[in-house]
């Protein structure tokens, strides 16, 4: 029944859509010089962020082996 409803408002808000709104979606979305920049420094971010974390991560746990292997030295 649940389901049912959804569907129901669903097919409501499609039939009150308006497609010539549509047409016009480039100025809508304020599309201009600066926006392919935007999505280039997005991307830029989304694929170095995983490199600079690794990175981070491999250099914690490289001075940890260190500490770990002057603790074993010592005793």
């Amino acid at each position: 029944m649940k389901n049912l409803s959804k569907i129901i408002f669903s097919l409501i808000s499609l039939c009150w859509a308006m497609p010539a709104l549509a047409v016009d979606s480039y100025r809508y979305m304020h599309v201009n010089i600066e926006t392919p920049w935007a999505i280039f420094v997005f991307l830029f971010g989304l694929v170095f962020a995983p490199m600079i974390l690794a990175v981070v991560l491999y250099w914690h746990y490289a001075m940890k082996k260190d500490t770990e292997e002057d603790d074993n030295d010592r005793s």
